[in-house]
């Protein structure tokens, strides 16, 4: 059983009696708590200190086949009145939609395994300032490392709770903590920046302060004195905190509103190959401790764990209940997006991709958003290091690196490097024969 406020719970029941009473046939009530602390640090200096406590509660009535929502941060009981009243009025000449409704009953989330998704762990103001003194002065012992852009520590407690009318009840408390330090790297004129990141559901699952200092000046040190190169066809690969971008991609185009509106350029493709053979994409909601880990969607369903890509083909969309119902396919639990998304692990070592052609474009940043979910068409600038004989030997910047995913897609080679780091994971990805615009 699943722990949360009563006095939430109280809220939720009294906002579903009152708006069926007012005429509303069916109901459903989200609240979202929560609480963080972020003290921000620049040059080994305290630069800003900050702590946020946010209530919401989303109420939607439906009147048959009409709907309307309301959104409020003020749960007094006369604001609540007032906004049931409004709620449920609004929705008495809202057109209806025919695909309007909450979920069937069997598909709401019943019970589950601890996912252990918060840490009750809290730290003191000194104690954060102390963790970014320590990655700071790590990042300093270089003295390639001249100043910091800005780094952070925050903690955040959200509590989750939500019903509806259908006699769903339930939520759920998880915790986040995050780091990020950012530094400047300078050498005969030359200036350059990067960072390190980390974020976990609890606090020792962090980077350490050392690691988060360490990795951010060796990433911007190593960036250094960029060359141009001239524009032709490269092999790539990108580096992990690149490549989880076309996961982003991938998920955007077979969302429920995308393949009904046909707007994505993976439309049609259900059951199809649209990578290789090797290649595996799951979305998993019960990772524990996962940084996507839920319990249960927007709506309350259940989390189906997904395959969504097996042997290269498209098994699955992205569903929630109005979409499911205008394609005629039941919610796999998606209201509110992907949960823990990634790439299975490839089969080949970075150090076997790196060696797999005498020269390759290592791409360890892109800029802009130049990426069309429509047609597919994929085009950044970018900027990163020269691979020869399968060694790092240059850093390279401004570049624009172009194709289509359809084909990129279909070329993509996955390293064995897979990390948790993020919600959406993805190892490190070669992609033959691209097209790379330089001077």
């Amino acid at each position: 059983m699943l722990e949360y406020s009563n006095k939430l719970s109280e809220i939720i029941d009294h906002c579903i009696s009152n708006a069926k009473k007012k005429g509303a046939t069916d109901v459903e009530v989200g609240i979202v708590k929560s609480t963080a602390e972020t003290v921000s640090f620049r040059n080994k200096k305290l630069d800003e200190s900050d702590r946020s406590e946010n209530i919401g509660l989303s109420l939607t009535a439906y009147i048959n086949k009409k709907k309307n929502s309301v959104l409020s941060s003020n749960l007094k009981t006369d604001n609540l009145e007032k906004l049931i009243e409004r709620c449920v009025e609004a929705a008495k000449i809202t057109p209806e939609d025919e695909f309007n409704s909450l979920p069937d009953e069997e598909l709401f989330f019943k019970n589950s395994d601890e996912l252990d998704l918060f840490d009750e762990t809290h730290l003191e103001n000194n104690q954060k300032i102390d963790f970014l003194k320590e990655a700071e002065e790590v990042a300093f012992k270089n003295k390639e490392i001249v100043n910091t852009n800005g780094s952070s520590f925050s903690e955040s407690k959200t509590e989750v709770v939500l019903g509806n009318s259908k006699g769903f009840k339930n939520g759920y408390k998880t915790s986040n903590f995050t780091a990020y330090c950012e530094v400047v790297s300078k050498n005969n004129g030359s200036m350059e920046r990067d960072y390190e990141y980390t974020s976990k559901r609890h606090f020792e699952d962090l980077l350490k302060p050392s690691e988060l200092g360490s990795n951010a000046a060796k990433f911007a040190i190593r960036k250094l004195k960029p060359q141009k190169i001239n524009s032709g066809k490269f092999d790539i690969i990108f580096d992990k905190r690149i490549s989880k971008s076309f996961l982003n991609y991938f998920s955007s185009a077979i969302t429920g509103s995308s393949i009904y509106r046909g707007t994505s350029f993976l439309k049609e493709k259900l059951n199809k190959k649209i990578f290789s053979d090797n290649i595996n994409i799951v979305d998993r909601a019960d990772i524990k401790r996962g940084n996507g880990s839920r319990y249960f969607d927007n709506e309350g369903v259940k989390i189906q764990n997904l395959s969504l890509v097996n042997k290269g083909v498209l098994n699955n969309y992205l569903i929630d209940t109005y979409y499911g119902k205008k394609l005629n396919i039941t919610s796999n639990g998606r209201s509110g997006g992907t949960t823990n998304l990634y790439f299975e692990n490839g089969k080949k070592d970075l150090k076997d991709l790196m060696n797999s052609n005498k020269k390759i474009f290592y791409v360890t940043e892109t800029i802009g958003h130049g990426t069309n979910i429509v047609t597919g068409d994929y085009s950044l600038g970018a900027g990163g290091m020269m691979i020869e004989n399968g060694e790092l030997v240059y850093p390279i910047s401004e570049v624009t690196i172009a194709g289509n995913l359809n084909e990129m897609f279909i070329k993509m080679v996955l390293a064995n490097d897979l990390q948790f780091n993020y919600s959406t994971n993805s190892p490190s990805v070669l992609i033959e024969n691209m097209t790379v615009a330089g001077k």
